[in-house]
């Protein structure tokens, strides 16, 4: 399936080059990008993240938009250099003259929310959860200490798990 992903990169990448009259620089491409983010271009690593769930939920959308997306942000920045908006002028000019593709900042896609386990932490303050990140837990685990800001008390780890 990353095939299709990588043959459409190198695509994008010979219609910049047939348009500017230039080579471009092929970067590399990684499939390890998880969460909301389609994708993602790292301009001074040469580098395209991309999210391979969300490629696979929007295949179509997915090669023609994002792909042509993400590769524009690379194409601009060897084009132009550092001192351009990440989705300015330039970015525009080569959505739509190169791609013929509306230059969308964001992505549409049904984004699948993951589970997560809160720790619920207590001061002596009524009424007060404070509901930890399993990161944050294990830091208290690891003798971090947290203070509840109105009382100044350490907070406690209550026993309860809240799963979001």
């Amino acid at each position: 399936m990353p095939e299709l992903l990588k043959f459409r990169v190198e695509t994008c990448y010979q219609q910049a080059e047939i348009f500017f009259k230039r080579p471009f620089a092929r970067p590399e491409v990684s499939f390890k990008l998880r969460g909301q983010k389609a994708g993602v271009a790292h301009l001074h690593e040469n580098l395209l993240r991309f999210n391979l769930q969300l490629y696979r939920e929007n295949s179509e959308d997915f090669l023609k938009q994002t792909v042509a997306h993400e590769v524009a942000h690379l194409v601009a920045h060897q084009l132009f250099g550092d001192r351009i908006q990440p989705h300015g002028e330039e970015w525009q000019l080569i959505m739509r003259g190169v791609y013929e593709l509306p230059p969308n900042r964001c992505h549409n896609y049904e984004v699948k929310r993951r589970t997560v386990t809160r720790y619920i932490y207590r001061c002596p303050c009524p009424e007060s959860d404070f509901p930890f990140s399993a990161q944050r837990h294990s830091l208290v685990r690891q003798g971090r200490r947290y203070l509840c800001r109105r009382c100044r008390q350490t907070l406690v780890y209550s026993g309860e798990m809240r799963v979001e």
